[in-house]
């Protein structure tokens, strides 16, 4: 079972990393080309990129569960996966609409000013259409990795990524593209991706059925809210986005919301690594827990939450450490006002990565295990409640300061509430 772990957990890490990446990616390519403007308007559009993503997730990682948990009870599942593929096409049409007719008007309500909303139009217009390929790839990323091919859906998201960082830089900057250059080469990253987990789904190891059903609003149900912990896990980044732009731009205007885009994008490496983890037990899990194997079921719990307390420590080490590198590699210009706010704010605002691991392991067991009331309510705490209330009430109280450490308020309200609502019992550890 060790090896078995080793191989899902590291696969699924990678593969995470990797979406990371191509993210620091566009953030260092639009710094370099566009300065403070371009982290600027880059952070107003991270909201829609997180709520596009957040469906994503749902969909893909909440019918993925369900597909492990019933196929482990015999049960038949031959039409889960075309039904995820058809929900991702119905949900990304209202996108795809005001991406293709409203994005200017969509990032003033981002709170752009008319010279940013310029600047940004085609971006949002591209990524928003590109919004059901975004979708999709969950889907195939996540049935792939509950189909017992890890290896290939590690490859596809690392391959997708690379794909991405190298052509952020070809068509922003050899073509002469600029700033809609990065949005091309995003939209080409699932595509990627997609092709790849491909060979799994045409293969002879494929067990994945793909029987065309009539819709079933039941199947979406249950599915939703067995994902809703991966929608929260991106949801958050959007809610957490649109509420710490606001309170930026109130407390330190333009220069307080790029600060904040340098912060968001590295800490979401750290993020993608504890989803990359949660994501890799998950159809251990799952499987373990539809055949009634209590014991298996147990130590992966134990193993995930020791992994996460690691994890956490150290990547508030190397925040505390690394802090004034790290966000000068996306300070080519050397603003000096962008420094001030970002490295302080960096070492304060990964304090809170020493709870939110265990809570996104804890959550994600939850939902593996089937149970949705304590997905859905320490979900949606962590990830819009907490963290919007916390980020309004401490920045109007200590000002800048106060909105990084509100995600550490955030994710200890979080961990309480968890804890006290549906404790992890001795039954969960034996």
């Amino acid at each position: 079972m060790k090896k078995k772990i080793l191989k899902y957990v590291s696969q699924s890490v990678l593969g995470m990393i990797g979406v990371s990446v191509y993210i620091l990616a566009d953030t260092y390519f639009i710094s370099y080309g566009f300065g403070a403007d371009g982290l600027t308007v880059l952070n107003l559009i991270l909201p829609i990129y997180g709520l596009i993503y957040a469906i994503g997730q749902m969909l893909g990682l909440g019918f993925a569960v369900s597909y492990s948990l019933d196929k482990g009870r015999g049960e038949s599942t031959d039409g889960y996966f075309l039904a995820a593929i058809r929900w991702c096409l119905i949900m990304s049409l209202p996108f795809v609409l005001l991406g293709a007719f409203l994005p200017e008007q969509l990032l003033g309500m981002m709170g752009a000013d008319p010279v940013l909303a310029e600047m940004g139009k085609n971006y949002v217009r591209l990524i928003m259409c590109g919004s059901p390929l975004f979708m999709m790839n969950y889907v195939l990323l996540a049935f792939a990795r509950n189909d017992h091919a890890t290896g290939i859906a590690m490859v596809g998201a690392l391959a997708g990524s690379f794909y991405n960082i190298v052509f952020d830089y070809v068509f922003m900057f050899p073509l002469g593209f600029g700033f809609p250059g990065a949005a091309l080469a995003t939209v080409g990253c699932p595509v990627i991706s997609m092709l790849i987990c491909l060979t799994h789904y045409i293969s002879p190891k494929n067990t994945v059925g793909m029987k065309m059903e009539n819709l079933n609003p039941h199947l979406l149900r249950r599915s939703s809210a067995l994902g809703m912990s991966g929608f929260v896990g991106e949801f958050s980044f959007a809610v957490t986005s649109l509420v710490f732009n606001f309170m930026s731009l109130t407390l330190a205007g333009n220069v307080g919301v790029a600060a904040y885009g340098v912060i968001a994008n590295i800490a979401l490496v750290c993020t993608c690594i504890f989803n990359g983890v949660a994501q890799g037990m998950q159809p251990l899990i799952s499987r373990s827990y539809g055949k009634g194997e209590k014991a298996e079921v147990a130590s992966l719990l134990r193993t995930g939450l020791l992994i996460m307390f690691v994890t956490s420590a150290l990547f508030l080490l190397l925040g505390i450490l690394f802090a004034e590198p790290m966000v000068g590699i996306f300070n080519s210009q050397k603003d000096e006002a962008l420094a001030y706010y970002a490295v302080p704010g960096l070492r304060l605002y990964f304090t809170g990565f020493l709870i939110a691991g265990v809570n996104v392991y804890l959550i994600a067991y939850y939902s593996a295990t089937g149970r949705e009331k304590p997905v859905m309510i320490g979900s949606i705490l962590r990830g819009m409640v907490l963290i919007a209330g916390f980020a309004v009430l401490f920045g109007f109280l200590f000002g800048m300061n106060g909105i990084w450490l509100s995600y550490l308020a955030a994710e200890a309200g979080t961990l309480l509430v968890l804890l006290m609502m549906q404790r992890v019992s001795r039954d969960d550890l034996k």
